[in-house]
């Protein structure tokens, strides 16, 4: 079977245009959002969506009835397609990359920022401004302490990682002594 992000893809594409079309990109991101936490619970995969007496639409239904107004016609008849096709456990993943096409049009991205010890606001401030210049976005930091780093930062924003700890410049030394 292909990887769920492949098989997410169009779908996540097909919503994103729907919604942008329409102006309403939030309340697909929540409706996604809370369709995917719907189909991620436990007892949904294993009594609905693993069911083989269920048919697509019925399974469909099951996760419109759960979300209850939340959904729309609209989102109701994306829910039953999706169902049609069997492809309602991809929900989370086309979820995730509805959000990075919504931040990718409103010019936003989540970056992770990696340091060997915790940085003060000063220090978020200046790598947040440094890093919207660069890349040209609204920036919303997550911030995360490991100790193995010893100095420096990692950061990582969508695709995009920049290795700047002690650790990483110690093993790119390395590999250049050892050619």
């Amino acid at each position: 079977m292909a990887e769920t992000s492949t098989v997410a893809r169009p779908y996540a594409k097909a919503a994103f245009e729907f919604a942008h079309a329409q102006g309403q990109l939030k309340a697909w991101s929540e409706m996604l959002t809370l369709a995917a936490r719907v189909v991620a619970d436990d007892d949904m995969q294993s009594r609905v969506l693993g069911n083989p007496r269920l048919s697509g639409d019925d399974k469909a239904d099951v996760i419109v009835g759960v979300g209850g107004e939340a959904f729309g016609e609209e989102a109701t008849n994306f829910l039953r397609i999706l169902g049609q096709k069997n492809r309602l456990a991809a929900l989370p993943a086309i979820a995730e990359q509805f959000e990075l096409l919504k931040a990718q049009q409103e010019k936003r991205m989540d970056v992770t920022i990696v340091s060997a010890y915790p940085l003060d606001a000063t220090q978020q401030e200046t790598l947040a401004s440094a890093l919207a210049k660069r890349l040209n976005r609204e920036i919303s930091i997550t911030t995360q302490v490991d100790s193995a780093l010893l100095g420096g930062v990692i950061l990582r924003a969508g695709d995009t990682v920049i290795d700047g700890s002690v650790r990483g410049r110690l093993a790119r030394l390395r590999d250049s002594l050892s050619v």
